[in-house]
């Protein structure tokens, strides 16, 4: 029996080179596969595990006989297209902002909240890449003690805003390196910015995102409004600062998390440990490196707060591109079949 047509809409970007590829390594059944991108990428012939595959033009590409559509192509095509490949019967596995705060569009972190796949009415969102990562480490301790508040930092690498930022950090780490003495003493000259309005090759970006409101950052909401959707906790209180740093792959989160009990790090760690896709490292540091190509999200440093009572402090870390982005994605696909 073949498997459900499936398009992977941003193909050739950042997460569409990985959705490609896990489709593949998890032996996901598909019946057949086409591949869709902007029509400056459209013609480009792609090798597969089903063979080499032509890129399509999602402007001009009809819908038709697509049973699941795994959208990676940014907000503004998410706008545009996903629906329409929903009306011609199509699920749609959408991995931009564009839908993920719509009552009617489930935010799905598989792993979590698996159940909410069967509310959707043709669209499921995946949620942001950083708010994934936290919530792999929150959700145990949610469900054993009732999560009320949490301050998070992120610290979010560059793959997260896509190739030209991925470009952008190897440029300047390069024109950086010309000069390091010029680092000590402040001569230090500009190099290229296109993608983040400051430097980022050897530095660090206090601001990840565009403004939206009383300072902070859309990225910053999201990290606030996903996880009271996800958690169903409408009135969690969530403290987030979103920084971007100089690393290629892997999301890191710092975070403070109060409950409506005290949780101990020792039960901490138990109840991360045995919940699927995340692993605590008890005798090492995590770090975006350990992280990078693995499908688990890390956890390290937990430990008890300082001030109030009861909290746990820790530290988790993980690919955006796989359990962030596209192998989220593909296990939605998963539960969907």
């Amino acid at each position: 029996m073949s498997g459900p047509n499936v398009a992977i809409v941003g193909a050739t970007g950042a997460v569409g080179k990985v959705l490609r590829e896990i489709l593949f390594e998890r032996s996901f059944p598909v019946g057949n596969l086409r591949l869709m991108a902007s029509e400056r990428s459209a013609g480009m012939v792609i090798g597969t595990g089903l063979g080499d595959i032509e890129v399509e033009s999602l402007d001009e590409a009809d819908p038709g006989g697509i049973d699941i559509a795994l959208f990676s192509a940014g907000g503004d095509r998410s706008r545009q297209h996903a629906r329409r490949f929903a009306d011609a019967g199509a699920v749609v596995v959408d991995n931009s902002s564009a839908f993920r705060m719509e009552a009617d569009v489930p935010l799905v972190v598989v792993g979590i909240n698996d159940v909410a796949v069967q509310g959707h009415s043709g669209v499921i969102a995946n949620p942001n890449c950083t708010t994934m990562v936290l919530m792999m480490a929150a959700a145990p301790l949610h469900r054993a003690a009732g999560l009320r508040a949490m301050t998070a930092t992120s610290y979010q690498s560059v793959s997260g805003t896509g190739n030209r930022a991925i470009l952008e950090l190897t440029q300047q780490a390069q024109w950086f390196a010309k000069t390091p003495e010029a680092l000590f003493d402040g001569t230090w000259e500009e190099p290229d910015v296109n993608v983040y309005a400051r430097p980022v090759g050897w530095n660090v970006l206090p601001y990840a995102g565009t403004e939206v409101e009383r300072g902070y950052t859309d990225e910053e909401m999201k990290l606030r409004d996903e996880s009271r959707k996800i958690l169903d906790i409408p009135v969690l209180t969530v403290e987030p600062t979103c920084v971007r740093v100089p690393v290629m792959v892997g999301h890191g989160v710092a975070a403070t998390m109060w409950f409506e009990r005290p949780v101990s790090p020792d039960e901490a760690a138990e109840l991360i440990a045995a919940a699927p896709g995340v692993e605590v490292w008890a005798d090492k540091v995590a770090t975006p490196l350990d992280c990078a190509g693995r499908d688990e999200v890390l956890v390290s440093r937990i430990r008890e707060t300082l001030g109030e009572p009861g909290g746990i402090n820790l530290w988790a870390v993980g690919d955006n591109l796989r359990k962030g982005a596209a192998l989220n994605a593909v296990q939605i696909a998963e539960l969907l079949i």
